[in-house]
């Protein structure tokens, strides 16, 4: 199958600040080694890296914007860390390159944990419309 443009008013163009995400993440099973929120903070600190993958941030600016809190974004370095992906020394984190031959066993630490959730019913709380905020 021959692959053609879907949006050509969208292409995507390598804008100055170039930074990317090496395919090996997928390739080679690096996304089985942490969690979802883990490589949500990957992206971000692949966007926002120098050359080097080096930035300093705060730990509330990050969770602020991964919608983390401090100690989700703490848990998700720490699986980026034990994957072998970053480094960090705070407040700097680097983004490190990928070996040239990972492992294809994901570390056991990556597992997600699953948290028992209520089924909303008619009478819940969870179940009724929120009410939508005002602002003057």
């Amino acid at each position: 199958m021959q692959k053609q443009l879907i949006d050509h008013e969208r292409v995507r163009h390598t804008p100055t600040q170039f930074s990317w995400v090496d395919h090996r993440l997928v390739r080679g099973n690096y996304l089985l080694r942490a969690s979802a929120p883990a490589w949500a903070l990957y992206l971000v600190l692949v966007t926002v890296g120098d050359e080097h993958g080096l930035r300093y941030y705060a730990p509330r600016t990050l969770a602020r914007l991964l919608s983390l809190s401090e100690d989700g974004v703490a848990e998700a370095r720490r699986q980026l860390i034990a994957a072998g992906v970053l480094a960090y020394a705070e407040p700097l984190y680097q983004v490190l390159g990928l070996a040239s031959a990972p492992t294809l066993t994901p570390t056991p630490t990556a597992a997600p944990t699953l948290t028992p959730t209520a089924v909303p019913t008619p009478t819940s709380p969870a179940a009724r419309p929120l009410a939508q905020e005002v602002t003057s």
